[in-house]
Order: structure tokens, then sequence, then C-alpha cells
């Protein structure tokens, strides 16, 4: 049997906290045999809730933290000042190797930053960038970074396509898998002043597949496995790709409804129709990685779902079992090596 990887999950962050988080720890540990996970928040709210269900005593236990972060605070003052908050309570269980792994729906600017300040970066990484995993044509792509380092240097993108190799590699599955820079066109001389450095940079990296730019009406189309970009642009980019995606999904559904025939119509195609709108669902995939971490930090949207926490949970099995945070000390170490 495999080794049992121990999930902290914040049930107090999220929109839908603690309903959704509590059913999906539930639904996670139904699920998979080899994980257990830690609730942490209000203990008399998050047991209140788990008292719902059937589940293995032994698989989910609740980890009483006082205090929750609030979206709008200023994420470093509240994680100095709330220290029994969820967020730190459950980074801090990560940071001294109780568990494995963080999982929150809860403030990203505090998650981020507790995962920088309490969980801590592997040594030789610079910047920890956020990489979620997005649907396209061909299956998934990783985009990195999504909103954790606005001003990025060419140096901090060069470590995001070799952390984003990794993970594409270890946990996707996908050999040798094909990174692309976001850019204006394919030309090599085109882009603003970052993409230009950056460039000729990834085209020396040794290890990764470097398959040079990529515009963005491409990436829905799998054309690169790993999408490199600063975390403004990588932001906007997640953000119209969920957007556009549910804006189809409503207008599919309400012509479907608009007269007999299409009802008919919607019968016949229902089975086909569901089996794709499912791989161009975010939720499938789960939250998204902070790497190059010291522990695995995992951020899932604010409107998380039960299967969105389940599916975060999950992969944070994988994340674990194939030793993702080894793969990534051991490069970046080599290249600090190289360097000096």
């Amino acid at each position: 049997m495999s080794e049992i990887t121990k999930v902290v999950l914040d049930a107090m962050g999220g929109d839908n906290a603690p309903v959704e988080m509590v059913k999906g720890a539930v639904d996670a540990v139904s699920k998979e045999k080899n994980v257990k996970v830690f609730l942490v928040g209000k203990e008399e709210i998050v047991k209140s809730e788990l008292d719902k269900y059937t589940y293995d005593k032994d698989r989910i236990e609740i980890v009483n933290a006082t205090e929750v972060i609030e979206t709008a605070e200023p994420p470093v003052n509240a994680i100095r000042r709330k220290k029994d908050s969820s967020i730190v309570v459950g980074m801090k269980m990560v940071k001294a190797k109780e568990a494995d792994a963080f999982v929150s729906a809860g403030s990203s600017g505090a998650v981020l930053v507790g995962g920088q300040t309490l969980v801590g970066r592997i040594k030789g990484v610079e910047r920890p960038p956020l990489a979620p995993l997005i649907p396209t044509e061909k299956g998934v792509a990783l985009l990195v970074d999504c909103g954790a380092n606005v001003d990025a240097r060419p140096s901090h993108l060069v470590q995001f396509a070799k952390m984003g190799s990794i993970y594409m590699e270890r946990v996707v599955g996908i050999k040798n898998p094909k990174v692309a820079i976001v850019n204006i066109g394919a030309e090599e001389e085109k882009g603003n002043a970052l993409v230009k450095e950056t460039f000729p940079m990834l085209k020396e990296t040794q290890g990764i597949n470097f398959t040079g730019s990529i515009e963005a009406r491409e990436i829905p189309h799998g054309q690169a496995d790993v999408i490199v970009c600063e975390a403004f642009t990588g932001n906007v980019i997640l953000k119209l790709t969920e957007g556009l995606a549910s804006t189809l999904v409503h207008k599919i559904k309400q012509g479907m409804m608009s007269s007999l025939r299409s009802k008919i119509g919607a019968l016949l195609v229902k089975p086909a129709l569901k089996a794709t709108l499912k791989e161009f669902d975010a939720s499938e995939y789960g939250g998204a990685p902070l790497l190059g971490l010291n522990g695995l930090v995992v951020k899932t949207h604010g409107s998380a779902t039960a299967k969105e926490v389940c599916n975060s949970i999950i992969q944070c099995i994988t994340f674990k079992e194939q030793d993702v945070n080894g793969k990534i000390r051991e490069c970046i170490q080599t290249d600090t090596k190289s360097a000096e």
C-alpha cells in the first residue's frame, strides 16, 4: 500500500466554506484510500458540518483554529496578526512536516504570502509561481504564472519554465512537455522588453523543450504544454478562459431549450456534449499549486465546490508520490552549482 498523503484543508476559506470544504474532504477520503485530511477551522462549526456524513474517522481530523483571514484584509498584516487563523495554522503544519500539503479556497494574497513566509521557498527558487491547469483541445496545459508575480524578471520566467516542465511530466504524465512563452506574435523579435529578454534565455536553457512564442489564440488549441508568462498576463488569460467557457456553456444550454426541435436534438446529443463539456470544466483539474516551496500549497477558486476541493486534495497525492519538490530542488540546485 502507498504511503499516506496528509493534506491540510482550510475549512473556513472560500465563498462556500465550510459546507463544500467538508463535503470535498469526505468525498476525497472515500475515493482515495491513501490520504488523510486535516480540516482546519473553528472546531464547533466544522464538527457540526462533518457530523452530517459517514466517513472513516481515522482519515479526517479536525484541527481547531479560532480566526479567519477575510479576502479583503491586507495579506501581510493578516498573516502576522492572525496567528490562529486557519491559513496560518495549516501552513505551519506543513512547515513542521506534520502534513504534506495545504489546500485553500481562501484569500489568494494570504495564501501567497503565507506560502513564502511560513512554508518557505526551496533554496535557489527566486519566485514561486501559481500554476493552474487549463483545458485545451489536446488535453490540458499548465499556465505559469497566473497570479503570484506581476513584476517578474527574465530569470524568474526561466525557472517557471523548468518547474512547469517537471510538474507536467511528473504529475500530468506528459513526456518532454512543450514550453512556450506568451507573445503577441510568433516572431522572435516581437514582444515587450520582458519577453524579448527572456526568449533567448529560454532557447539556451538545457532540460526544457522550448518551442518559441505562443499567441493567446493558440493556447486553447493545445500548441504548448507549459505556457510561460508573468502573473498579470497569466491572470488575464486564466480569467478570460474561465469566463468564455462559462458563457459558451450558458449559450449552448439556452439554444438547446429555445424550441421543441432543439430540445429533441438536445436529448440526442446530450451524452456526447456532457462528456465534452466535462473536459472543459476547470474544477476537474483541482487547484493551482504554488511551485517551488518546501511543501505543497494549492490555491483553489474562491467559489470552489466540493468537486474542485476533492480533486485538489487528490492532486496532492500524485504531487507527493512523484516527488515533484525533490525534482525541483534537484533541478534548481544543479543550476546554482553550474552558475558557481
